[in-house]
């Protein structure tokens, strides 16, 4: 005899789950919410190590692509420190006639202190200069067959830091000129100026390569995280039987691309930093020439989290677009 099966309980649908699970305690729906992405997180993470090869392929081409403008923007910012430093030179130096003595030229000084536009004054004397110019080397020979100093008094002249304009220290050179005491003058900071430009060129071409290899980022991260939904199209299907939101499925996405994004950042930081190392000694030995130990910064911790959390954005923006473009297709929306 066929006894009848009890009724079973149906499963309710998946939008009357959605409003019994919106009906729970704020703190539970939030301890849930955070439970998913912490879960959604280190599963991201372990299908990057499923795939190591993949995973590194593509990694590697966003730290190359990231790593080459901000080695530009370091290498700018390395010659800015060095144009400062150079700036504390004189900005004109006034070689006097030969037949001033020290004393008329401390006089001298001490008139052209009292001009609005000059900051300080200071004399270099025939022995300093002569001293300074035995220091440079590989003169040693010809200066020990002179008998007597030929070189003249200079003054340093720093003009005020208002006074930086080429047009205004063009004019401040005329009128030391119209000196009796001047010989002839030489403006140190007019190169200053060209490169400063140079610099400021070098930062636009920086941003310039820095926007068109970010969007080669998007494409890279778009077309990985567009391969990885094709081969779990069968799985986001399932989901999207179950009544999972868009959101749902697109979350692992976007934690896979923020994964590659924060590895693709923190690789071109290593990469910037070991270009420094080999450019450093190549560095060191020029500025020995000019007897200086000028050292290389590499990214400073502002703009090493500049890099990583753009690149970042960049990884969430590119698997933000495939997904999206993927749930257009189904009609998700």
């Amino acid at each position: 005899m066929n006894r009848r099966r009890p009724p079973q309980p149906q499963r309710p649908p998946p939008r009357q789950r959605l409003g019994r699970a919106r009906r729970l305690p704020a703190l539970d729906r939030l301890g849930i919410w955070l439970y998913h992405h912490r879960q959604t997180l280190s599963e991201s993470l372990d299908r990057l190590r499923d795939a190591p090869l993949a995973s590194g392929m593509t990694v590697t081409v966003i730290a190359i692509s990231l790593a080459l403008p901000a080695l530009l923007y370091v290498l700018s910012e390395n010659l800015r420190l060095l144009v400062g430093n150079w700036e504390q030179t004189a900005a004109i130096s006034l070689f006097l006639d030969l037949k001033i003595d020290d004393q008329q030229a401390q006089t001298l000084a001490s008139q052209l202190r009292s001009w609005p536009e000059i900051a300080r004054v200071e004399v270099i004397t025939r022995e300093q200069a002569l001293a300074e110019f035995r220091d440079l080397g590989g003169f040693e020979e010809a200066l020990d067959r002179i008998k007597e100093n030929p070189l003249p008094i200079v003054l340093a002249v720093y003009p005020q830091p208002d006074q930086a304009d080429p047009a205004q220290l063009e004019g401040l050179q005329e009128r030391l000129l119209e000196l009796p005491e001047a010989d002839f003058a030489r403006m140190d900071t007019l190169w200053l100026q060209r490169l400063e430009a140079i610099i400021a060129l070098m930062r636009v071409i920086a941003l310039l390569i820095g926007s068109l290899l970010g969007i080669g980022v998007l494409l890279i991260v778009g077309n990985t995280i567009r391969l990885e939904i094709s081969n779990r199209h069968t799985e986001i299907e399932v989901m999207e039987l179950v009544g999972a939101t868009p959101g749902f499925i697109r979350r692992p996405f976007l934690y896979t691309g923020a994964w590659y994004g924060l590895l693709g950042g923190a690789l071109a930081w290593v990469l910037v930093g070991i270009a420094l190392l080999i450019i450093q000694a190549h560095v060191s030995r020029l500025a020995s020439l000019y007897h200086s130990a000028f050292k290389l910064t590499g990214l400073g911790l502002g703009a090493t989290g500049i890099l990583i959390g753009a690149s970042i954005l960049l990884g969430l923006i590119g698997s933000w677009l495939a997904v999206s473009q993927h749930l257009r297709q189904t009609r998700t929306f």
